[in-house]
């Protein structure tokens, strides 16, 4: 087991790290790419020195490979004392940009969930297995191992997760997949980064059934158009919307414990999942903070404060 104190931990993504990434979101969905798009709007970026910072909960966090899980990587509180008597902890499951199967660049952004009181669990390669993309599919499975994890005698997790508590989130591919499994009866909310649909995928839309984030970073993001069509097309459901000005489409992934757009991950879920007010007021009331906030573009639909 691997432990991290997040707080004063700082990832930055290697050149090498950042190619194939970039790769792996080309070459699944060129298709789907507006004209003139290239690796380097891809890449864009939110400059970290002067940027909001990652704020740390008050847990440190341990990373780990699930148990019996080849395929899945946990990150969760170290002491799991508090856990579930004076504490909850609801799941979120992250797809990476690209819909890589792994990317250790997105470490400190769920570190930074994680810490304030959750079981987040992603995708990794296997060793020795071939490289390939992460599918819905296999998101679905962290749901399905958290659910046995919590039964399972002599897990350090037995009888402290909250399996009827589940986000999905991903940012960009990894959005797309946020998307496609929202629609699991198991899924309460799903965040959206840097992500959205074509209007002939909004059929995805009806099959949603929780509260929904959709963030992405403005203008410098080409992301930006689709992901506020894809919430101007959500009818029904709760939801929320913003867009950072000058964010990029990697926006803040990479930024210490993943930046400004951790915060938002992690006040989503702390509002949805553990009922937190101060967490909510980032999107919600009269003061709602990203409302606000003279750095973004936001709005909310149908959300009860």
């Amino acid at each position: 087991m691997m432990l991290y104190n997040h707080r004063y931990r700082s990832m930055k993504p290697t050149s090498s790290l950042l190619a194939a990434c970039l790769l792996a979101f080309s070459s699944l969905v060129a298709a789907q790419l507006p004209p003139g798009i290239t690796q380097e709007m891809i890449a864009s970026a939110l400059p970290e020195e002067g940027a909001p910072k990652a704020v740390a909960g008050r847990y440190e966090v341990a990373s780990e490979l699930a148990f019996d899980a080849a395929g899945l990587k946990i990150f969760r509180p170290s002491e799991l004392n508090r856990f579930p008597r004076r504490d909850t902890l609801p799941v979120v499951l992250w797809g990476n940009g690209g819909c890589a199967i792994d990317n250790a660049n997105y470490s400190g952004f769920l570190e930074t969930i994680a810490s304030h009181g959750f079981l987040v669990i992603t995708t990794t390669a296997p060793a020795g297995a071939p490289r390939r993309q992460a599918t819905a599919a296999d998101l679905a499975a962290g749901i399905s191992w958290a659910e046995r994890e919590n039964q399972r005698a002599g897990s350090p997790l037995a009888g402290k997760i909250e399996v009827s508590k589940v986000a999905v989130m991903g940012q960009s591919c990894g959005g797309r997949l946020s998307l496609e499994l929202g629609g699991d009866p198991r899924v309460s909310t799903i965040g959206v980064f840097n992500s959205g649909l074509q209007p002939a995928q909004y059929a995805l839309l009806t099959k949603l059934h929780g509260t929904v984030l959709i963030i992405n970073g403005h203008e410098r993001d080409f992301m930006f158009g689709p992901a506020k069509a894809t919430y101007d097309a959500i009818d029904k459901l709760p939801a929320f919307y913003g867009a950072r000005h000058g964010a990029g489409h990697t926006a803040t992934a990479y930024h210490a414990g993943g930046g400004e757009f951790a915060n938002v991950a992690a006040n989503w879920v702390r509002w949805q999942f553990k009922g937190n007010g101060k967490a909510a007021r980032m999107f919600v009331g009269a003061k709602c903070a990203l409302c606000r906030n003279k750095n973004w573009d936001a709005e909310g639909k149908r959300l009860a404060q």
